[in-house]
């Protein structure tokens, strides 16, 4: 199932040409125009992997990352004596990557979601990253957290997003409720015609519903004696997912969530003035800014007495490729993205997504005070599971979900879809 929603890590087919933004830096045979720094990777059909560039160093990833690392990417390849080329790959870039890793003529690096690194894994396309010594000190635990997998760190981690709470100033006098019946007293009162802004639609949506339902009691997947995500232990149809379900239920009975509300409208509802609050992630932000709404974010509140709200963080990082020509090249530029923040700092311009850096944080704290507070607040998410397990999931608990706001029964809606998620996994 893909994973709907308006731009979170990519993770969505992005409709572009595949190509190559950039081959630069020394000397090179590939063929760049000095005046644009592109070349043409050639012979590819819409959705297939690029040829190999000719560089010492080979990047894939999708149209919107690439542009962003373009630039950055030339200086270090210039700073290091070095070609480097940036490759879109404009469908499927993860099982594109795969193929061509295991045919021996993919790139060196990609960049991507850190959830899909178990995998990535179990396909054997990427090696564990040799990080700097001082990466604890330099990275939100956030950040390495979410790329470590069965003990191994697996990518080099820059940036993150979750979700968070949006209030629109003028529809309601509590901009930052502590929980979510706060949340729903406060959205009634002030006469807005939705109280909430959340995607549900027909299918659900189980990467929205997450804060309500961690907050409500539910868990996706227990935990082994080492401390690694166990697909044997299901925690949907177990008891804390049926308290979420409860809760669900009545936050659909009370129209605070609607079917009605999708992807597709969720947050013009919110620009539009018909909603009082929005519960979406940082790519809200450049629409909700050109509406020009007096708006406050903050932390996605729980219900009262029972757990905090723990929305899915989500890790971009740079994975080195276990079949790339050039495996020592990739391992350095992965230690200079976590041991300095000036390549994510140069990202930033063309993607503006939070940091795990901390001294980036920093520094972009004054002019983006709330993409970087995106990132303190993914400090208290959880990062998706990057098991392949996690694929039985989505569909099931996003329907499960969609149907309890629309009524259905608590404890038989969520036992009936914790069975179809294990029958999945085996």
């Amino acid at each position: 199932m893909q994973i709907r929603r308006k731009n979170f890590l990519a993770l969505s087919g992005i409709a572009a040409t595949t190509g190559v933004l950039a081959a630069c830096g020394g000397s090179s045979d590939s063929g760049s125009d000095s005046s644009s720094g592109a070349s043409d990777a050639g012979g590819s059909s819409e959705g297939a992997a690029p040829e190999r560039a000719d560089a010492d160093l080979v990047i894939w990833t999708d149209e919107v990352k690439a542009g962003a690392l373009e630039g950055p990417a030339q200086d270090w390849a210039e700073a290091n004596n070095l070609t480097v080329a940036v490759q879109i790959v404009a469908d499927d870039l993860q099982g594109n990557f795969i193929t061509a890793n295991q045919a021996g003529n993919g790139p060196d690096m990609i960049v991507a979601a850190h959830d899909w690194i178990g995998n990535l894994v179990q396909n054997s396309a990427i090696s564990p990253v040799q990080l700097p010594s001082g990466a604890s000190d330099a990275i939100a635990p956030v950040g390495l957290e979410a790329v470590t997998y069965d003990g191994q760190t697996y990518g080099a981690p820059y940036a993150v997003e979750t979700l968070v709470l949006y209030a629109n100033n003028e529809l309601t006098d509590v901009p930052e409720p502590s929980t979510v019946e706060e949340l729903v007293e406060a959205g009634k009162a002030g006469g807005a015609e939705n109280v909430l802004s959340l995607p549900v639609g027909e299918e659900g949506d189980a990467f929205h519903m997450q804060p309500f339902y961690t907050s409500g009691g539910g868990y996706l997947f227990g935990e082994d004696s080492e401390g690694n995500l166990d697909p044997s232990d299901v925690g949907v149809g177990q008891e804390g997912s049926i308290s979420a379900a409860e809760k669900i239920v009545e936050l659909g009975e009370q129209g605070v969530l609607k079917t009605s509300i999708s992807n597709d409208n969720a947050i013009s509802l919110f620009t539009d003035g018909n909603a009082a609050y929005l519960i979406s992630g940082p790519w809200a932000l450049a629409d909700i800014r050109t509406a020009e709404v007096d708006f406050t974010m903050s932390q996605v509140p729980g219900f009262e007495g029972m757990d905090p709200a723990a929305p899915f963080a989500g890790v971009n990082a740079f994975f080195v490729a276990s079949s790339g020509a050039n495996q020592a090249f990739a391992q350095q530029f992965a230690a200079d993205v976590v041991s300095s923040p000036d390549i994510a700092e140069a990202m930033f311009p063309g993607n503006e997504l939070p940091p795990v850096n901390l001294e980036l944080q920093e520094k972009l704290s004054g002019e983006y005070p709330e993409v970087v507070r995106v990132a303190e607040y993914a400090e208290g998410a959880s990062p998706m599971p990057a098991i392949p397990e996690m694929a039985a999931i989505w569909e099931p608990l996003g329907q499960a979900e969609a149907n309890l706001v629309g009524g259905a029964d608590a404890e038989s809606t969520m036992t009936s879809a914790g069975e179809q998620i294990s029958s999945q996994i085996g």
